[in-house]
């Protein structure tokens, strides 16, 4: 079984060379796929992982568009429209200097897999640029978003490919990115998800990935007959993800200690409560500074160049990037009585490091599964965009919490082991056989 997924893999490597991030995720996806394939003959016939494994289509163009000292700039973008099988291609943009095909193919590759687990009718799709917000005024931002659509829109539609924000792209490119489109296609319709609610958004989207995270978490722990209140948490990052599983920690009674930024990370023995998280917000949201200024305000500790994983907790939040958990870091959590780790990020673990965290038997919720609360609530907005009605702030993230319910049955389901789950194994079989029967229902397509 083994020598079939190396096999799988030279050929996805041949096939994409130097894509080191896509070929991160395809591994992940395929060591536990390709067992499932061969004791099911049908998928292996259609070829189905082969085909998921190559998007249906990639869109790259120039983004040319001037600063505010009357200098041309020229930035790449792109979108990747991965599969489509059980909707409209659904993913984020992420505008950042990192972002590269290899990066965005995984991300559309995961996007497959975690829009499949929540439910929803949405396909999988990501795109961005490598243009960075930061540093930039809200004119230069503007250009861009404006340059940007002014390619985009030709390739996407509520019925074909709605995209959502991601890193970089918050509710200002949102607004720039969608004002564009209208005015280009005179349409006033779901074209982007993550919208400001007086024109088309919905209540709880910003909460929603953070949100989803803890919730996901809080079903793991009661498989072992234990809950949040009272847990001690680190979280990375200090954007969306990271201050809103702050506040739904908070109002689940743990208390979250850390939080980071690109330039080092913060620990709060306290806790971060609710006055501190709402002078983080103001701080990353408007004034966009960095978490160093938290450490000098309360007088905490600050680590420049250091992400919070050496720090003791019960349950842990990566909620930064990719990879930002080392195979030293993932062993320091396990060493340190860390029980469960719930990620709001994208693939924020190495390979080595996940094979630690299921080795110590802990809760492991992985991307694809714990942080499908963001994409899945974007599919709530686009409901709501269809029927031209309003939701609730109580109906959504009622809605919400019933789908994470739904993606941590459907692990189980296709994750147990004896007392066991693995949540890899049931993430991905369960993202794989959504798909995978709507393509085979569809043919050759």
């Amino acid at each position: 079984m083994e020598k079939n997924v190396e096999i799988f893999i030279e050929k996805i490597i041949e096939k994409n060379p130097g894509e080191k991030e896509f070929h991160q995720a395809v591994r992940e996806v395929a060591e536990c796929v390709v067992p499932f394939i061969e004791k099911n003959p049908r998928y292996k016939k259609a070829k189905i992982l082969e085909r998921i494994a190559e998007p249906e289509r990639i869109v790259m163009f120039r983004v040319p568009w001037l600063d505010d000292n009357g200098e041309i700039q020229i930035n790449r973008g792109y979108r990747i429209q991965m599969n489509s099988a059980i909707g409209p291609y659904k993913g984020g943009l992420r505008f950042h200097p990192s972002v590269n095909l290899s990066i965005l193919k995984f991300l559309a590759f995961e996007q497959v897999f975690k829009n499949s687990l929540t439910t929803l009718p949405m396909g999988g799709g990501k795109g961005g640029s490598n243009f960075d917000p930061k540093g930039k005024s809200d004119n230069e931002v503007m250009k861009f978003c404006q340059s940007f659509m002014s390619e985009l829109y030709r390739h996407i539609g509520p019925d074909t490919d709605v995209p959502a924000g991601d890193i970089g792209v918050g509710g200002r490119e949102i607004g720039f990115l969608f004002g564009q489109y209208r005015k280009i296609c005179n349409k006033f319709t779901g074209i982007l998800t993550g919208k400001a609610l007086n024109w088309g958004g919905s209540l709880i989207r910003p909460e929603a990935t953070g949100y989803g995270a803890v919730y996901f978490a809080e079903e793991m722990l009661k498989t072992r007959n234990s809950s949040i209140k009272g847990k001690t948490c680190t979280v990375s990052g200090s954007g969306n993800v990271a201050q809103y599983t702050i506040e739904k920690l908070n109002h689940l009674g743990a208390k979250a200690v850390t939080l980071s930024d690109s330039s080092g990370m913060i620990y709060d023995p306290d806790g971060i409560d609710e006055k501190k998280l709402a002078y983080v917000m103001e701080l990353k949201n408007i004034k966009r500074g960095r978490i160093q200024e938290y450490s000098e305000k309360y007088g905490v500790e600050y680590v420049s160049n250091k992400r919070p994983w050496h720090i003791p907790c019960d349950i842990a939040f990566p909620s930064a990037t990719q990879n930002e958990i080392s195979k030293e870091d993932a062993k320091k959590l396990v060493d340190n009585g860390c029980i469960c780790v719930s990620e709001g990020a994208n693939m924020p673990t190495v390979p080595e490091g996940v094979d630690i965290f299921l080795d110590a038997n802990i809760l492991y919720g992985l991307g694809k599964a714990a942080n499908a609360g963001g994409v899945a609530t974007s599919g709530l907005e686009m409901s709501q965009n269809s029927l031209k009605l309003t939701w609730t702030r109580e109906e959504v993230d009622e809605r919400l919490h019933n789908i994470m319910r739904s993606i941590h049955s459907a692990c189980i389901k296709y994750g147990k082991d004896g007392k066991c789950v693995n949540y890899v194994k049931g993430a991905n079989i369960a993202g794989f056989v959504k798909v995978a029967d709507a393509m085979i229902d569809q043919g050759l397509v």
